[in-house]
Parts: structure tokens; sequence; C-alpha cells
């Protein structure tokens, strides 16, 4: 019986975009892989959804962004008369592809609580994964990914302070989120887009557009990212996580998905997963691509009514969304004061110190608008010299380059203090 021919050529409807074309084979096969599927089912904003109910939208369609966003730039470049072959045009489109095939649960919220390896590690070994199964179709996409490969602009269009991830997502949270001061005019910024001596930069005209794009994404940061309230709800997530596994390597039972209870129960290193480690007759690598948001909400829901107090108040505080009072200073909160909230949790809830550690959290978290350490926003200009952003902007941009520090408490709601 004659196999049936697939039509892999489509047609994906975008609420941000709009159309986007998927006209490559390998794109198409990649994006029906379980591990890309697998993104429809972790959040963007991880748990930002508890204060923008909007923010619903997943690394799935993310990425489906990027991919159109970098097809645009690889029209815009051949245009300027820049060399990029099919071959190359079809490698950095697999690279920002998967460029977040690694992300966790919840994308960054459990990222160092859960496996303690960064999500870019992860990537780089599922799509040396997928290469093998593809029969190295994806090399040199891996090559990009890794800046690599002798044209080291392909890999800024990836992974640079003006990737396309980071336009589509400044674009798509704000889409998502209802605030407004993400949007940014991302049509423009790519039309701008140029290559000088190897490196992506932007032409002169376009340089509105970069100001723009540096303060919409300092003002995501603090507005969404880094909001207070989606703060207090990350926190308590972490410490979910962390209570939990204590419980588990103590002995006591923990309900957690067969997956989920591999990470919960052990902890592992790079190595663990470059080597292949096989855990419970399966490749490490696999029971993390087996992990999506549902492991942890359908375990989170189940530890609302377990033996132990502090998960039990914690799952709850999650699930039902009563979530901590958050706490936001310009400078670190005073001993004395952290000394008082630790004080009161244990005499409201009567738990020891060790305990109370749980039911509240304070730290600092920072941001930083522009890196002028790491890669540059070149700006061309006329005469063919190219200036960074900060030197050819006619406003003074030393406040996006500085690192913001903003320090937190988050204890319950319920503590009154005088």
């Amino acid at each position: 019986m004659a196999s049936i021919q697939r039509n892999k050529k489509k047609i994906i409807n975008d609420p941000v975009f709009g159309f986007i074309n998927i006209q490559s084979d390998l794109v198409f096969d990649l994006l029906e892989h379980p591990y890309f599927q697998r993104l429809r089912r972790i959040k963007q904003l991880g748990l930002s959804f508890l204060v923008f109910p909007g923010a619903n939208h997943t690394r799935f369609e993310h990425t489906l962004g990027t991919v159109y966003l970098m097809s645009q730039a690889i029209s815009v470049l051949r245009l300027k008369g820049h060399e990029i072959t099919e071959e190359e045009a079809d490698a950095v489109t697999l690279a920002i592809l998967l460029h977040d095939i690694g992300h966790g649960p919840f994308s960054h919220v459990l990222e160092n609580a859960l496996v303690g390896i960064p999500h870019e590690e992860i990537s780089l070994l599922l799509m040396q994964e997928l290469n093998r199964e593809f029969d190295n179709q994806l090399e040199m996409a891996g090559l990009i990914f890794q800046n690599k490969y002798p044209k080291k602009f392909l890999h800024q269009l990836v992974s640079s302070q003006l990737d396309m991830d980071r336009l589509d997502y400044l674009v798509r949270d704000s889409f998502f989120t209802g605030v407004a001061e993400g949007v940014v005019g991302i049509d423009r910024i790519i039309k701008m887009l140029d290559v000088w001596n190897d490196q992506l930069v932007v032409e002169s005209k376009g340089i509105y557009s970069i100001e723009k794009f540096l303060i919409a994404r300092r003002l995501m940061y603090w507005q969404v990212y880094l909001h207070k309230t989606v703060l207090a709800a990350d926190k308590i997530l972490i410490n979910i996580l962390k209570r939990a596994r204590e419980l588990g390597l103590s002995g006591q039972t923990v309900f957690a998905t067969p997956s989920f209870r591999v990470f919960l129960e052990r902890n592992f290193t790079l190595d663990d997963f470059r080597n292949n480690l096989q855990v419970e007759g399966k490749p490490l690598i696999r029971h993390f691509a087996s992990l999506d948001d549902t492991d942890i909400l359908a375990s989170v829901k189940a530890w609302e009514s377990h033996p132990d107090k502090i998960l039990s108040l914690l799952a709850n505080a999650l699930t039902n969304r009563k979530l901590f009072a958050a706490k936001i200073a310009e400078r670190p909160f005073s001993a004395t004061r952290i000394a008082a909230v630790q004080k009161e949790v244990c005499r409201f809830y009567g738990v020891s110190k060790a305990e109370a550690s749980y039911l509240f959290m304070h730290g600092e978290v920072s941001n930083r608008a522009y890196s002028e350490q790491n890669d540059h926003i070149l700006i061309l200009g006329k005469s063919g010299k190219t200036k960074d952003i900060r030197q050819a902007s006619d406003i003074d941009l030393s406040a996006l380059s500085k690192t913001v520090r903003k320090f937190y408490l988050c204890y319950p709601k319920e503590l009154v203090f005088n």
C-alpha cells in the first residue's frame, strides 16, 4: 500500500504577526516532534497569568514568532547585498526555532530550583539529539547556535542584544499582558538591519527605534517580568518545590508525576545529561523532555492536602491565588525588620524558625536594559563608521546600561505589623 504524502507547507495564523508561512519540510517535522510540542504546555511568562489574566501564551507561540521574524531579517539582509545561502538561511531558522527547546516548566521560574542547569545548555543537548534523529540535518544550526560558524552575524540574529528572540517576546508579552509600554517598531528595526565587518548593525535611520526598544525593555522588566506580585508567586512556587524535595529526600511520600519525581528526589549535573545517564531505564534528557507545566500544577494541586503543614500552606496559597504580600524597596530591608517578620510567622502559624523560612522570602532582583560589556548594538553611520548606541544617540542612555537593584520582602497577607 502506497504511503500518503503529507502536505508540509503550512500557514499558521498568529495573533501578533498574522499569517506565518512554514515552507520547510524539516521545520514542519521539527514542529511536529514531541520535544517541540511540549512547548505548547510551557507558559512563556511563567506565573505572570496570576497578575495579567491574558498572559497564557506559550513558548510554542513565541518560537513561531521568532521564526517569522528571522525570515524577515534574512530577506532584508539579502536585499542589501549580503550573501546568505539557502543552507545558511535554513540553519539559522532552525537555530532560532530550537533556541528555547531546553526550557523547563514555567520557563525561567524553575530553571535553577528544579534542574540547576541553564536552559541554553539543555537546548543544545536536545538539538544534538534531534540532529542524530534527523540524519545530521541540524549540524550547521548547532554551529550557529554555539557561535562556532564563520559568519558571526548569523549567531547574533539568534542570540544578542538585538536578536529575533528579544524582538518577539517584547511585543508578544506586551500584547498578551496588555502592557502597552512594551510595543516597539519591530518592522522598522528589522528593515534597518545591516551587516558591517561580520557584525549585525543598525542603519543610523533606525536609531530612534532602537532607543524605544531599549526603553521598552526596561519598562517591561519592572512592570511585568519583575512585577512584585509575580515575584511573590515565583518565590512561593520555588519554596513549594524546595519543601517537596526536602520531604521526598527524607523518605516521606510526596505525590509527583513519574518524570517530575526523577528530578524531585535526585540532583543531577550537566555531565549527567551529557553522558546520557540512564534513570529508570530511560536517558535523563528524555525525562526532562517529558516535563512541562502540567506536571508541576498537578503535583501542587495534590499537595494542598499533604499532611506536612508547610507544603500544604504553600500549595493552597498558589493554587487558590492567596499570594503573599510583596514589599519592594530601594535599599535592603533591615535585619530588625526581617527578624520581626520571621517572629510573627512563627507565632501565627506555630512553626519553627526553620519552617518559617518557607513562609517568607527576602532578597534582591536586578535588571540592566543594555549591557555595554556584552555584544554591543552598533549604529552604522552614513560615513561607514559604527558607534555604540550610547555614543550615537542624542539622549543620555547611561541609565539603561546601569544595573538597577531592588529589594523584596514577601510574607502572608494574614500577618499584621505595627
